[in-house]
């Protein structure tokens, strides 16, 4: 078990960590009507998520691309992930203003956010949507990244997995309400979902995005406005820490040191996160159109057929994010009866298995059924490991460290987007289905991993906080 000073960078860090961190004892249990409104910006970022998963590969193809161009044109999506999340993580760590600590980042960033999402449906080349995605990508990850910690500095302990697992509800219901917008906006609304020579993305994708604005900016100025932080008990100590570890190239040398300083947990926690990003990456760039094209058998991106396939598709993702929050809600008990641990990994099996049944499904209605089950996956993905990461880490820091941390999502996703074209031309013959079923494979893989991370009962840092005896 490594000592105190081997997870941090300096003595004297810790020393204020220390001074600067309420007891445990002290922070106080919120009410569900707290948690929800600290949460509810989750639902705006997730609706612009979604809205960027189920629609982007789809409008890359309206643009001209061919399915093995696909991953390379996500790149700028990860890669502003690996930079973006520590740098944004350690600013937030080592900020106080009239807004706090992470609250000035999620408004930053759903500022930007909501002008990605309205440029985005107006993209008339490749490079355009590219260059908005990766406006987009910065922007969410601005606000993601902070809201991760936010949970973990107003939350006690025993409050945490209940926290993350709200976190997770509000992922399901920002991502069913994106994932079928333009379904409903076609069949409900009646709104025009064809393309034509001078509307190369449908009206119903255009007007998906604008509600995503709209709901990206209003939820994260309720949270903002309804749920205020405690102030550091020491702002003198804070500014000093700030002047020595605040700053961009500060950041960017804390994150080496985080990187060289993880603890064993987190290290083993990110083989598992490498292998499950591995196969959800894989899922998001390829199973719209893979719906489209081999359960529909739209020939070409022009057609009403191929829409009616990727509004389908949004569809399947609504329904797994309705199945993803429905067992969010199950996950606090589910945890207490098998650990974390063993309960993250059933999930992750789900997953895979629900991906690979894939092959024997030939009915638009049937790809319903493995949705709900991946959707499992889904609501695990998004809460337990950061659950079990939350414990591991020193507490004043966990911005940093939950950005780091987030190197483990990026790093597989640009692994995908640089190699995964290859494959697809060489080895998959462009089949966009065979590389979903893949995707289920390397889930399968981090089910297996998982079962090796070993989170003590009490891990050892700067600031104590021993973890649940569930872990």
């Amino acid at each position: 078990m490594p000592d105190a000073e081997t997870l941090i960078p300096s003595q004297s860090s810790a020393q204020i960590d220390k001074q600067e961190r309420a007891p445990e004892t002290t922070i106080p249990k919120l009410t569900f009507l707290q948690l929800w409104n600290m949460n509810i910006g989750f639902l705006g970022i997730q609706f612009g998520w979604g809205l960027q998963m189920a629609n982007m590969s789809a409008i890359f193809e309206h643009l001209g691309a061919n399915a093995h161009q696909i991953p390379i044109l996500w790149i700028a999506a990860p890669l502003t992930g690996l930079v973006v999340q520590p740098i944004i993580g350690n600013l937030s760590d080592h900020t106080w203003g009239p807004l706090g600590r992470r609250r000035p980042y999620f408004l930053i960033g759903a500022i930007l956010a909501a002008c990605a999402l309205i440029l985005m449906p107006h993209c008339s080349t490749l490079w355009m949507a590219a260059l908005m995605l990766w406006l987009l990508d910065t922007s969410a990850n601005t606000s993601m990244v902070p809201f991760r910690a936010f949970v973990g500095d107003l939350l006690p302990k025993e409050q945490r997995t209940r926290g993350f697992a709200m976190q997770s509800i509000m992922v399901g219901l920002g991502a069913v309400s994106a994932s079928g917008m333009p379904w409903i906006l076609n069949n409900i609304f009646a709104v025009d979902n064809t393309t034509s020579a001078f509307q190369r993305i449908p009206k119903t994708v255009q007007l998906s995005f604008y509600i995503g604005a709209v709901l990206f900016l209003g939820t994260i100025f309720w949270t903002i406005l309804t749920t205020s932080e405690r102030p550091p008990q020491n702002i003198e100590r804070l500014e000093k820490l700030q002047e020595e570890r605040g700053g961009v190239i500060n950041s960017l040398q804390e994150t080496w040191q985080v990187l060289m300083d993880m603890p064993p947990t987190m290290r083993q926690l990110a083989w598992v996160q490498s292998f499950t990003w591995l196969g959800l990456f894989c899922f998001f760039l390829y199973f719209p159109p893979a719906v489209a094209r081999n359960i529909f058998g739209a020939e070409h991106q022009s057609t009403s057929l191929y829409s009616n396939g990727i509004e389908w598709a949004g569809l399947c993702f609504a329904m797994l994010n309705i199945a993803c929050a429905g067992f969010s809600l199950l996950l606090p008990l589910l945890t207490r009866r098998l650990n974390r641990k063993v309960t993250h990994s059933l999930c992750l099996c789900c997953g895979g298995v629900s991906l690979i049944s894939l092959v024997a499904i030939h009915n638009q209605y049937l790809l319903l059924l493995p949705m709900v089950v991946f959707g499992i996956t889904w609501s695990s993905v998004q809460s337990l490991p950061y659950a079990m990461l939350a414990g591991a880490v020193p507490t004043q820091r966990r911005g940093i460290y939950q950005g780091v941390f987030n190197f483990f999502v990026v790093l597989p996703e640009i692994a995908v987007s640089i190699g995964f074209g290859w494959i697809m031309k060489n080895l998959l013959n462009e089949n966009r289905l065979a590389a979903v079923v893949l995707g289920g494979g390397f889930l399968i893989v981090a089910a297996v991993v998982t079962l090796f991370v070993q989170v003590p009962h009490q891990t050892k840092v700067a600031s104590p906080e021993p973890l649940e005896s569930s872990d």
